[in-house]
């Protein structure tokens, strides 16, 4: 046989097809069957996800999953009648289409949910005063998501303006100081008057007989379901019981719910906590990374730094020493002995190393320099110093005095003793 989904619509099927179409104002008749499908042909449950889809929030109920085609019978079943059921269902869109041209329903159209409840909530203070339960001042889906995500009972109150005993209702039993108190004090509380779109479409969704109309919904199997409904005219004492006893016969649903979520946080606080120690131990093993590549970097720098400088102590000593010889290579020859323009010094180095050399009286003190410089035992940096009267011999030039003297200008005799001072260290 075929597959349940792919039966004919009875009746009662067809019937609530059609209504889920004129509430929702769908256009395909395939795709509002296919919704009353998921919902298992529950029109109040279909209707309000409808609204929570297009209101932008997520949906309350928790529709079961359909079921896949089964056996060949079904599926030849179903390509039969498809030509049928298309033709079917397009001739009947059209008529539905065109009917709302005809007969449209200005409550149908819902553009300021918001606004509505609000309006109505001024217009019934304006009527019975300010004593009165708390008022929902949102959507009907909004109130839905939070008695879902609060776990708490929500109780709708559509009110029918034009009903002989809604008045009474109000005054003498909504606006009562017990029933106030117990609302207050127990549940949410989301209200709105037929007459307005937001509320007749709510009234579409829930389908009551008469007013007044009130309906408790609360969180139960994991989906928001009317649990009661009390409708007509009912004395507050009444209705504080008939609340009371719905509520407790279902509060069990709730305590089982609280229990699942304290577990589920338990169990996300632990995970969260978990996390917290790994990236703590994280950071912590980054940071020990982070402070040994400092070190090995500073280590690295270090030893290049080292590397650097004895290169350019090796390269200065290269430097230094190939100066020295290109200065001996320079030098003028020594004169002999016989030259009557001859003089004789002797060198004290600081090492007390005593060094002796002939020079020519017309030769430049430079000369002198370069010969000491020349010499291993001679510091790199050095002046030469006359012992009495002691003065610096001015051997090197100067932005005063750009040409040394001649050691006869210098005032050296024939034989002189030359001090050299070591300057490396000044």
């Amino acid at each position: 046989m075929a597959a349940p989904e792919e039966q004919e619509l009875s009746q009662a099927q067809t019937e609530k097809l059609l209504q889920f179409q004129d509430l929702t104002g769908l256009e395909s008749m395939d795709q509002c069957r296919r919704t009353l499908e998921q919902h298992n042909w529950n029109i109040e449950a279909a209707v309000q996800d409808r609204l929570n889809e297009q209101e932008g929030v997520p949906s309350v109920f928790n529709p079961p999953p359909t079921r896949p085609l089964q056996g060949l019978l079904g599926w030849s079943y179903y390509l039969i009648m498809l030509p049928f059921r298309f033709t079917y269902y397009t001739i009947l869109d059209i008529f539905r289409f065109a009917l709302r041209f005809i007969r449209p329903d200005p409550r149908g159209r819902v553009t300021d949910p918001v606004g509505d409840v609000m309006s109505f909530i001024q217009s019934f203070e304006e009527k019975y005063g300010r004593s009165h339960p708390v008022f929902y001042q949102g959507t009907y889906s909004q109130a839905l998501n939070d008695a879902k995500r609060e776990l708490r009972f929500l109780l709708v109150y559509l009110h029918g303006e034009d009903h002989q005993d809604t008045d009474e209702f109000c005054r003498t039993t909504l606006c009562s100081e017990e029933v106030l108190t117990f609302i207050n004090t127990r549940m949410l509380f989301w209200a709105c008057s037929t007459s307005k779109p937001e509320g007749y479409r709510v009234s579409q969704a829930l389908r009551e007989n008469t007013y007044p109309f009130l309906a408790m919904i609360m969180l139960k199997d994991r989906k928001m379901t009317v649990v009661g409904r009390l409708e007509g005219l009912i004395q507050p004492e009444d209705l504080i019981n008939q609340l009371t006893f719905i509520m407790e016969a279902n509060q069990t649903y709730l305590m089982s719910e609280r229990l699942e979520r304290e577990e589920r946080n338990q169990t996300q606080v632990l995970r969260q906590q978990q996390d917290e120690a790994y990236l703590a131990s994280l950071r912590a093993d980054q940071e020990k990374d982070r402070k040994k590549r400092e070190e090995q970097e500073q280590k690295r720098q270090e030893e290049e730094k080292e590397r650097q400088s004895i290169l350019a102590e090796e390269k200065r000593r290269r430097t230094l020493e190939e100066e020295k010889e290109r200065k001996s290579e320079f030098l003028p020859p020594e004169p002999p002995l016989d030259d009557p323009d001859s003089v004789k010094i002797v060198f004290k180095l600081p090492n007390d190393t005593r060094v002796e050399r002939r020079f020519l009286f017309s030769q430049s003190l430079t000369v002198i320099h370069d010969f000491l410089f020349s010499l291993k035992e001679t510091p790199e940096k050095f002046q030469i110093v006359t012992n009495f009267p002691r003065r610096v011999l001015p051997c090197l030039p100067t932005e005063e005095q750009p040409n040394p003297p001649t050691l006869r200008e210098a005032g050296l005799s024939r034989s002189e003793v030359l001090f050299v001072q070591d300057l490396t260290d000044d």
